[in-house]
């Protein structure tokens, strides 16, 4: 009787390939994990959560005890203090009681010093007070203007700082990769994989073209509205870039591509879940608060608080959400601060006009978004649009006198998408809808003419 030999070769090949086995699956999630189903059965939209990961994120997430409420009464702020320019209508105790939670939220370690000058409250010497002044006016208009992406709930400066200076999620524009002067040619941010993108080969930088500039930005699309060659800027690379932010986006929320997108056809509209348009304003709400309350800061800041590219921390999903689907798992901490939650009124708008086959809306002093009664005029245009298939809405722009010519013209364009993009979110498909820009953009009465800053669409 014979026994056959055991080859050491072989052995030796087994356990190799045992290690790495090992070695691969150490990387993998063990489970037990919970799926959520959020569409219909074998539609493959379900979120996966593994329960030991998710309990970090709540641990994370657990908001501070509010301040204890103050009177109202007594002489504000403004009268007694100097150099109030934000909420200096508060009443002396509401106000201590805010700059209080504000030490808490924010430098817990350094006091009020991390802020102020303590020889001289008044003094604004310190670009930390600086920033703070306008992070509170951009608080307030989050909290006001933006009630489409963060609803009732609001945000507070715990929401992106959670205890630190410099919240821990904000991003630099990175220094260019290297043209090689080869047949490789330009790299566009590939291979080069960063968190930003899940350790992926996308390119690196979603932020910049998408998040940046709220007149200027990128189209987020991966693929074309119009057929080739004339119009269709939807190439390759530009899918990859939208699927490094939609990646970003993933990460940011600690949720699947289903917790926005219909898995029948990711770029429709219809069957969406309702998050989709929620994340819609929240990207529109990024480009915005870059654009108008961070980047104009950049000469405030002292050189090591830039970055490579000498430009300032700025925000993107992440900076408030941190993980967490909703931000402090939607812990409601404004309502605890009400004077978070508004901003100082302008001119009241008119009435907005929303008939069958016409719709006027007018907008804010330099703004380009819809609000209140505003927003709601979308409703009869929509209703229009879909009973009749086969109209056409023709969208023009308009401006008051007041201001710069060539901002005002970008602004009254802007106005005409921002009415475009919520007809397109509505399920209007966008070769239905026509910018025109009008003969004169600019209102008949000169100056600040509420009525002058508006949209006109006509339905034919």
């Amino acid at each position: 009787m014979t026994h056959a030999t055991r080859n050491p070769r072989s052995s030796r090949w087994l356990a190799f390939v045992a290690l790495a086995t090992g070695v691969l699956l150490a990387g993998c999630e063990r489970p037990p994990v919970d799926t959520v189903q959020t569409g219909y059965r074998g539609t493959g939209m379900e979120q996966v959560y593994n329960p030991r990961t998710f309990a970090k994120v709540v641990e994370a997430n657990q908001p501070p005890d509010a301040q204890p409420p103050a009177s109202p009464d007594g002489p504000k702020a403004k009268d007694i203090y100097q150099n109030v320019q934000v909420l200096g209508d508060l009443s002396v105790g509401q106000f201590t009681r805010h700059m209080a939670a504000i030490t808490q939220w924010v430098a817990p370690q350094q006091g009020c010093a991390y802020c102020h000058n303590l020889q001289n409250l008044a003094d604004d010497s310190l670009y930390t007070k600086v920033v703070a002044r306008r992070m509170l006016q951009m608080t307030q208009h989050i909290n006001e203007n933006w009630k489409n992406h963060v609803a009732a709930t609001g945000v507070t400066c715990y929401t992106c700082h959670r205890g630190q200076n410099v919240p821990q999620q904000v991003w630099f524009q990175p220094v260019p990769q290297r043209v090689r002067a080869n047949f490789i040619g330009d790299l566009a941010e590939q291979n080069q994989p960063a968190e930003t993108v899940g350790l992926a080969s996308l390119p690196y930088d979603p932020f910049t073209p998408y998040l940046l500039d709220k007149i200027n930005s990128a189209p987020i699309r991966v693929n074309g509205t119009t057929a080739l060659p004339t119009g269709n800027l939807s190439s390759i690379k530009q899918a990859e870039f939208t699927y490094g932010l939609m990646m970003h986006m993933s990460g940011a929320l600690g949720v699947n591509c289903t917790y926005c997108h219909n898995t029948q056809n990711f770029g429709k509209w219809e069957g969406s879940p309702p998050q989709r348009l929620t994340a819609y304003h929240g990207i529109r709400m990024a480009r915005d608060v870059n654009s108008d309350y961070i980047v104009p800061l950049t000469d405030k800041f002292p050189e090591n608080r830039l970055g490579p590219m000498g430009d300032v921390a700025k925000v993107n999903c992440a900076t408030c959400h941190q993980g967490a689907y909703k931000p402090v798992l939607g812990a409601q901490m404004a309502k605890d601060y009400p004077e978070l939650l508004k901003v100082l009124k302008t001119t009241s708008l008119p009435a907005p006009v929303s008939e069958p086959l016409f719709a006027l809306m007018y907008f804010a002093v330099g703004s380009p978004v819809l609000e209140g009664t505003q927003e709601k005029a979308m409703g009869q245009l929509v209703q229009t649009m879909k009973t009749r298939p086969r109209a056409t809405a023709t969208i023009s722009g308009f401006h008051s006198a007041t201001g710069g010519a060539d901002l005002n013209a970008e602004l009254a364009k802007q106005r005409a998408f921002t009415v475009r993009d919520s007809l397109i979110a509505a399920g209007i498909a966008e070769s239905r809808i026509v910018l025109e820009k009008p003969v004169e953009t600019q209102g008949n009465v000169a100056g600040e003419d509420p009525s002058a800053r508006r949209v006109e669409v006509r339905v034919n």
